[in-house]
């Protein structure tokens, strides 16, 4: 990363290690070549550069009704750039933090659900890392969170056994 890029990355760890320090199941690593914060294996927060800035990405985020975060995706994930240090709103950052540790869809078994998101309902900041599974209802007026068709491209499409044509020979 270059001089600029670095900075924001080392500002967005600090803050972002700041605002989940006393939260059970934190786990920091690099994932696909970024570095992604986890709860008890769900991702939650992470970043990555991009060619022009570098991106912070809430897996959560669009659930969070926020302004400052834009929606990235076709799943439930949202999304902040930042092209100088000076960009990053820390009391919004902390606010989105917040809300990641409590408002939380199941990534971590996305392809065990063949690309369905699922709701984790999550006891409030406790610290204790408990959790009780349950799905979140539709909000009223808007569609179901069922998944898109299985043609679509994304996860469940990715996840799908792939059909062997008879045309295709096959090794010895």
């Amino acid at each position: 990363m270059s001089g600029e890029d670095k900075a924001i990355g080392d500002a967005l760890a600090k803050a972002i290690d700041r605002g989940l320090a006393k939260v059970a199941g934190v786990e920091c690593t690099i994932w696909h070549r970024h570095p992604v914060w986890f709860i008890e294996g769900n991702p939650i927060v992470g970043y990555s550069k991009l060619k022009h800035s570098v991106r912070l990405l809430f897996w959560s985020g669009q659930s969070f009704d926020e302004p400052g975060l834009g929606r990235e995706g076709s799943f439930k994930a949202a999304e902040a750039r930042y092209a100088s240090v000076d960009e990053i709103d820390t009391k919004a950052l902390a606010r989105w933090l917040k809300k990641s540790i409590d408002i939380q869809w199941d990534y971590k078994n996305i392809v065990k659900r063949q690309g369905r998101l699922e709701w984790l309902k999550r006891e409030p900041r406790s610290g204790t890392g408990a959790k009780t599974t349950t799905k979140k209802p539709a909000p009223t007026g808007l569609q179901s969170q069922e998944p898109e068709s299985p043609t679509r491209k994304g996860a469940a499409a990715r996840t799908a056994p792939r059909a062997r044509s008879s045309s295709t020979p096959t090794r010895s």
